[in-house]
């Protein structure tokens, strides 16, 4: 294998890049889509969830216009990647498994795994024209933008019943979480570049303990430790202030966290919680071991997997049991070796500024995964693994 996977890029353009760009306005989307249904679709969720996919697909159109004709980096170079081998795998395994996929609706199902690869498409088209450094930089900027303005809905939406911000339906505080959660760790990538990152994850910081999504705050936890204790990017004073900022704010918000334990408590072993969600993975490892190899195919979870009272489960709530049970043990293996191998580009070019930040992301997403996971995507979503496994082979020594 060469030195690199993707060669380092020389245009003078890549250290222009901006969340006030195409790739900037595209991440932008990705980071702020999940609050659409909440904002304009509440009365008619379906109707919302039908934009969302249409938007993703519409989105290709003006992307490839804009792509037309303008190569920076050939396609079958970004293959050489081999995450980028591994999510066109996953693609063609779940396009594959609808063949036998237990969906209600295969024109639906079809829909949402078009939806699904638009994502990758639309990252793919954004690199091969404008360059690595400037697409993916611009895509994680624009989404720690995007994410910015979800955190500005949250907050500004009603409180919930058990105190956690959002929505139980349409805005669920572990989706909130979690995308404050990665947003942080991306705007400590970008910390070098100036104060208003470091201002944005205060925000997300905030906004993720408000939350109160117990899984992914300590997922986070240990992330941020991690990436704390091996950074050299912030001084000993600075790892300090943060680690000093954080107990304030746990402090300032110890009152709100005791009357949530409270409310938690009370509610015992209902679905939603931690402890209640062993009656889903029971349920859900019972029915994959019906199709051990291949699953029930994409887009089959809801259809099958009975309510638990009044709560209709969206996924396993566990990242390995969710593939098992839609994929098989071919599909946990394949998403097992996707992230090794981004994993093993981290250690490959370590000396690259978001090797780290790659790692912390692994271990957030593998803790958050033990407990929650997502409805047809892997928890480090396709765009955002294509994206960065790209951008950490370019072998640049700044951020």
């Amino acid at each position: 294998m060469s030195a690199a996977i993707v060669p380092v890029l020389s245009n003078p353009r890549l250290r222009a890049a901006s969340a006030i760009s195409m790739p900037g306005l595209i991440g932008c989307y990705l980071g702020v889509r999940f609050c659409l249904t909440f904002l304009f679709f509440q009365s008619d969720p379906r109707l919302g969830a039908t934009v969302g996919v249409a938007i993703n697909l519409l989105l290709v159109i003006p992307i490839a216009i804009y792509t037309f004709g303008a190569t920076e980096i050939a396609l079958r170079t970004m293959l050489r990647n081999p995450v980028v081998r591994l999510v066109f795998g996953y693609l063609a395994l779940a396009l594959a498994s609808l063949l036998w996929s237990e969906t209600a609706s295969k024109a639906v199902a079809v829909t949402y795994w078009i939806a699904l690869a638009a994502d990758v498409i639309l990252v793919l088209l954004l690199i091969r024209s404008d360059g690595i450094e400037l697409a993916s930089k611009g895509l994680l900027k624009g989404y720690i933008c995007g994410v910015a303005l979800l955190c500005m809905v949250a907050w500004c939406a009603p409180t919930m019943q058990d105190l956690r911000l959002g929505d139980d339906e349409f805005l669920t505080p572990n989706g909130i979480g979690f995308e404050c959660a990665f947003a942080v760790l991306l705007c400590q990538y970008f910390a070098p570049q100036g104060a208003r990152w470091k201002w944005l994850g205060t925000l997300f910081a905030l906004t993720l303990l408000r939350s109160l999504s117990k899984t992914t705050i300590v997922a986070f936890l240990i992330a941020e430790a991690f990436y704390l204790f091996r950074t050299t990017l912030f001084s000993r004073s600075t790892k300090i202030k943060v680690i000093a900022f954080a107990v304030l704010v746990t402090l300032a918000f110890s009152g709100l966290l005791a009357n949530y334990y409270t409310v938690y408590i009370n509610a015992g072993n209902q679905a939603e919680t931690l402890t209640g969600r062993t009656s889903i993975w029971i349920v859900t490892l019972g029915y994959a071991l019906e199709a051990p190899w291949f699953g029930h195919g994409f887009h089959s979870f809801r259809n099958i997997i009975p309510a638990f009272g009044a709560f209709q489960p969206w996924h396993a709530h566990n990242e390995f049991l969710q593939q098992f049970f839609t994929f098989g043990i071919v599909g946990v293996a394949l998403v097992l070796s996707l992230y090794i191998a981004f994993y093993r580009i981290c250690r490959r070019y370590k000396s690259h500024p978001f090797a780290l930040t790659g790692v912390a992301m692994l271990v957030l997403i593998a803790i958050r995964g033990l407990a929650d996971t997502e409805r047809f995507d892997i928890s480090f979503p396709l765009w955002a693994i294509v994206s960065t496994s790209l951008l950490l082979t370019t072998g640049e020594a700044h951020p």
